[in-house]
């Protein structure tokens, strides 16, 4: 996959698509596509927040461990951002993330995913309304488990 390849990629998600086609050559060769089998983990809760992943084609599962098991709390697709609460809350992952079918994601590290954020508000921007319509579904859900 050649440097054009990858921003051409990066131009279809919403949140980068005002970036500057400069800066998002930067991120494409900062960042690195990872492949992921079906079943495979990004991560698992507790383990260190040192990345962001962009999924890029596929769908990963976010799970939380429960008395009876895996609770499903998301499933995430193309262009979803996942990660990026362990970082911007400076705290361990929160959930396991794992490809339900095999999935291709952008690896940003950490430190290039907080200078995106500051660089360019408009990513923070779609970043904060992402986690607020996540927050908002979550109660959503709580609600109706308590009258369910």
């Amino acid at each position: 996959m050649t440097l054009e390849t990858e921003v051409q990629s990066l131009r279809q998600v919403p949140m980068f698509r005002e970036v500057d086609p400069a800066r998002l050559k930067l991120l494409a060769f900062t960042s690195e596509r990872v492949h992921f089998a079906d079943g495979q983990r990004f991560f698992d809760r507790g383990d260190a927040a040192d990345a962001a992943y962009l999924i890029l084609e596929g769908e990963a599962a976010v799970t939380l461990e429960g008395p009876q098991g895996p609770i499903r709390l998301a499933l995430l697709g193309a262009n979803a951002l996942v990660g990026e609460m362990g970082i911007l809350a400076d705290q361990p992952r929160s959930a396991t993330v794992t490809a339900v079918v095999p999935t291709t994601a952008l690896r940003i590290d950490r430190r290039v995913f907080l200078e995106l954020l500051s660089q360019f508000p408009q990513i923070a921007i779609a970043v904060m309304r992402e986690l607020a319509h996540r927050l908002e579904l979550t109660n959503q859900q709580l609600a109706q488990m308590r009258t369910g």
